[in-house]
């Protein structure tokens, strides 16, 4: 896949680099992987160009702004062809902060964030009970995020002759 799109093994090293630490300087990523700042950047740009990076998030603790429920809601669609017009409906409520489509029990898996029970209640009670296609929901209440990490991209092995 990654040579369909023009990537190297350099571009597949920044994107490790960068992903574990956004805040580098082009100059310092590029002494760390022995090319100049000005490669980086020209890499950087063309990864933007492609859509292989997608910009860069701040993390924050939330818990330490006031937000203290992550819930994940399973999703049971009427049908499932009516997908698009239920993730349209999604994305206009602002604690929904993640919305996939799968396989299993559910037709979509969402991830809210809120700032305490009653947030929560509003957005299951008053915004998703609204959204038609929606058959019924089953909510999880995460306890504790113990880990987030991203993974390693590595470059597909070369077969030896």
């Amino acid at each position: 896949m990654a040579t369909n799109l023009n990537i190297d093994k350099l571009d597949l090293q920044i994107i490790n680099e960068m992903m574990q630490n956004a805040e580098i300087s082009y100059a310092d990523l590029g002494k760390k992987l022995f090319v100049s700042g000005g490669t980086i950047h020209v890499r950087m740009k063309k990864l933007h160009e492609m859509g292989v990076v997608k910009g860069t998030r701040l993390q924050v603790n939330l818990k330490m702004v006031g937000y203290d429920v992550i819930a994940f809601i399973g999703i049971y669609l009427e049908k499932s062809s009516l997908y698009d017009s239920v993730a349209k409906e999604l994305k206009r409520i602002p604690e929904i902060v993640r919305i996939n489509y799968t396989t299993g029990n559910y037709s979509i898996f969402a991830e809210v964030v809120c700032k305490d029970i009653q947030q929560l209640r509003r957005v299951l009670h008053d915004e998703l009970q609204k959204v038609k296609g929606i058959e019924r929901t089953e909510t999880f209440i995460s306890l504790d995020e113990t880990m987030v990490r991203s993974i390693n991209v590595v470059p597909e092995e070369q077969p030896t002759l």
